[in-house]
């Protein structure tokens, strides 16, 4: 643990239904929920036919947003984790919405994939289970714009899976202006089974002990099913066969007439049973458990962890680099070289903070070369892609693409272009951290345990400046040919190293 922890933690889910925020205080490590806030957006809702969000939904939204932003506003920036999911995936138009979002909350926001989710999802219902026991656990989560599935034993989630089906999307797509028929629910029923086809060895009763539900759909549907009487069990097959039976017999979501069923949950109430009971049909499930744990309090102990430097992205690149067999030995000479080029910038040379810069480049000294495992033609470029494109379990959309940038320029032509659509800092300091560890690398090309002598690194306006010890570069030429092509590829982007 670096820094001391803060006093209260907060964490802010962008649903494609709900917007979500938990507050928690933190001591000694242990959480106590101090707050809750909930909307119902319905962000997907507002996507057109070409994945735009439209202006009504974001107009909706940031009003929303602006609401939770007034409670964290003045949070520190570590103590604040906030997420987009399905929907934000989607829209074309989403980099438009999070920058006006980021300044209703004062905070950034980051999308996540389905498949992190999925691993967030099983870790805040993990967390709010009090057994003991190790059984394997079929999670189940349905949100507006995604349905995710997940098998694990204890806090480790074994199968994830996100499919592109919720409660929204589905709602929209054949419950059009609440209007209801058999034949639309057997036909939205059907599609549900389509999506989850491909999965349905994996996700089969035999593979799995108990059913557990972690949605606003789930706790809807298990709340009317219980004051009807249709169940006293959690969700059972038994009762979602007589709740289908209901919604047959109606024609409208307003003759629904359901107790316990929410207003708001109404208009995509009936999507998520559709979502529900082809799950249940498809998975040979007969019961199952709705946890209070959802997706907010696993970002919240994902969070912590962080705080107390127990940092599941740093698991995630020890784990990548073994499964592409990175030289780890060279990894480390990198990183050292890293620290010491980073000890002598002054403390203004970065825009963001410092110790996160430092955290990306020893990720990136260890991941810059896993491409070799692909191909040792244009390795940089393979190790760019697996980086942005594969599932990091804790990285973010933007961790991912920020990681990749910099692992990208680490060689050859320097692409200073490719830095301009990051996040705010990252788009300034990416592109100086790129820098560092071309250096890093081309300092330890020759893979030798050998110490490169005390150097300096100074800037001053015209670039950066590295002065070695007298008659070190006659008695390296190699290194100082090096250096010398170096100083050349970055002057072709106006970036001025000057050796002596």
């Amino acid at each position: 643990m670096i820094k001391e922890p803060p006093s209260f933690v907060a964490a802010v889910d962008l649903g494609s239904n709900s917007f979500h925020m938990i507050v928690c205080s933190l001591k000694d490590g242990k959480l106590q929920t101090v707050d809750r806030l909930k909307e119902m957006v319905r962000l997907a809702s507002g996507l057109d036919q070409k994945n735009y969000l439209d202006d009504a939904t974001q107009t909706r939204a940031l009003a929303c947003l602006e609401r939770f932003g007034q409670r964290i506003r003045n949070f520190s920036p570590d103590s604040v984790r906030i997420v987009g999911t399905s929907t934000l995936r989607t829209a074309k138009n989403a980099a438009q919405f999070l920058e006006k979002a980021e300044i209703a909350l004062n905070h950034p926001i980051h999308i996540i994939s389905g498949i992190e989710e999925a691993r967030l999802i099983y870790q805040g219902v993990a967390n709010s289970l009090s057994s003991s026991q190790q059984k394997w656990r079929l999670v189940m989560d349905i949100g507006g714009g995604s349905t995710e599935f997940i098998i694990g034993s204890g806090d480790n989630p074994r199968d994830k899976e996100s499919l592109p089906m919720g409660c929204v999307s589905v709602s929209n797509a054949f419950f059009e202006k609440g209007k209801l028929s058999k034949e639309a629910f057997n036909q939205a029923v059907l599609l549900a089974q389509c999506r989850l086809e491909p999965f349905e060895q994996k996700f089969q009763r035999k593979n799995w002990d108990e059913a557990i539900g972690a949605s606003g759909s789930l706790r809807a549907i298990d709340k009317v099913l219980l004051a009807k009487n249709w169940s006293n069990n959690g969700i059972t097959l038994a009762g979602l066969e007589q709740l289908v039976a209901h919604i047959h017999a109606c024609s409208h979501i307003h003759n629904l007439n359901l107790p316990e069923l929410d207003i708001e949950r109404l208009p995509v109430f009936v999507g998520g049973v559709a979502i529900v009971y082809a799950t249940f049909k498809s998975l040979h499930i007969t019961q199952m458990t709705v946890s209070d744990g959802a997706l907010r309090e696993g970002l919240i102990h994902d969070l912590v962890g962080r705080i107390y430097d127990h940092d599941i992205r740093s698991a995630t690149v020890r784990s990548i680099a073994q499964r592409y067999h990175v030289d780890s030995s060279h990894a480390l000479r990198v990183i050292s070289a890293l620290d010491y080029l980073l000890e002598q910038l002054p403390k203004n040379y970065l825009r963001g903070d410092v110790q996160e810069a430092q955290q990306f480049l020893h990720w990136a000294a260890q991941l810059h070369e896993l491409g070799h495992d692909i191909a040792h033609n244009q390795y940089h470029k393979h190790s760019a892609y697996v980086i942005e494109n594969g599932d990091f379990a804790g990285f973010s959309r933007q961790d991912q693409m920020v990681l990749a940038r910099i692992v990208r320029a680490h060689r050859r032509k320097f692409p200073a272009k490719i830095f301009a659509d990051l996040p705010t800092p990252w788009n300034h300091d990416a592109q100086k951290l790129a820098v560092l560890l071309r250096l890093a690398v081309l300092l330890h090309r020759s893979r030798q345990d050998y110490d490169v002598p005390k150097f300096k690194l100074s800037l001053s306006k015209f670039g950066m400046k590295l002065q070695f010890p007298k008659g070190w570069l006659d008695s390296s030429p190699l290194t100082h040919a090096d250096l010398l092509h170096e100083a050349s590829h970055l002057k072709a982007v106006g970036l001025q190293l000057s050796i002596k």
